[in-house]
Parts: structure tokens; C-alpha cells; sequence
């Protein structure tokens, strides 16, 4: 069994409705996603994942959130951007693209600020 990771980042802001705290008024973060596959095989080149291809997939979906104000987003109208509802979202979403009978994504870790970690894996 094979486990692939690869990291990326984007930047963005949100706020936390119905939160009693700082979180509650608009902020920013440098998140750092983490998305992990697992393939049970290599193919004929000794590659389980194309780190490209799976870069190039993470990418498309990040790149909706960079620079953005996530809350303004229809997936998180009716409910807030927190670590833990981006990590379920980016992991579904890159089911959706990735999984095939080989190869499966397995978890999702979002880094909100350096110590504060969530991740989302079913």
C-alpha cells in the first residue's frame, strides 16, 4: 500500500457567524492544505500518483478560495468556512476528480495559522 501527500496554499478571509469572539469579525489566513491518496499499486513507470496530475487537480479547486471572502461563496452560505467544513468540502470535491478503482484521496488537512490543524478523512 502506497500513501501520496502533497501541500498547497492559498490565502483568504472569512468570519465565523455566531461566534462569540474575535473569529466573529472578518480575518485572514495563509491556509496550507494537505491532501493525502492511497494506491494499493504502482503503474508500469513505478508512479502510485502523478504528483502533477494531483497538483494540478488541488490547484483548480484552491484557486476558487484564494483571495477571496469565504463567506461570500454559495458553499458556505448556510454555513460558516471553518477548517473543518473546508477540509470536508476540498475532500469531497476531490473525490469527485481523483478517486478511481487504483487510487482513493483518504484525508484532507487544512492549516488555518501554524498549531491549528483540522482534518477531515472518511
Amino acid at each position: 500500500m502506497f500513501e501520496i501527500e502533497i501541500e498547497r496554499a492559498f490565502s483568504a478571509a472569512h468570519h465565523l457567524r455566531g461566534y462569540c469572539g474575535n473569529c466573529s469579525h472578518l480575518h485572514g489566513h495563509n491556509y496550507v492544505v494537505a491532501a493525502g491518496l492511497r494506491a494499493e499499486q504502482l503503474d508500469e513507470v513505478g508512479i502510485a500518483v502523478d504528483f502533477r496530475k494531483l497538483k494540478d487537480e488541488l490547484d483548480a479547486i484552491l484557486a476558487r478560495y484564494d483571495h477571496a471572502d469565504l463567506n461570500e461563496l454559495e458553499e458556505f452560505q448556510a454555513i460558516n468556512p471553518t477548517s473543518e467544513v473546508l477540509a470536508r468540502h476540498i475532500y469531497r470535491v476531490l473525490s469527485e476528480k481523483m478517486n478511481s478503482d487504483k487510487i482513493r484521496v483518504i484525508r484532507i488537512r487544512v492549516r488555518e495559522s501554524p498549531g491549528s490543524t483540522a482534518t477531515y478523512f472518511e
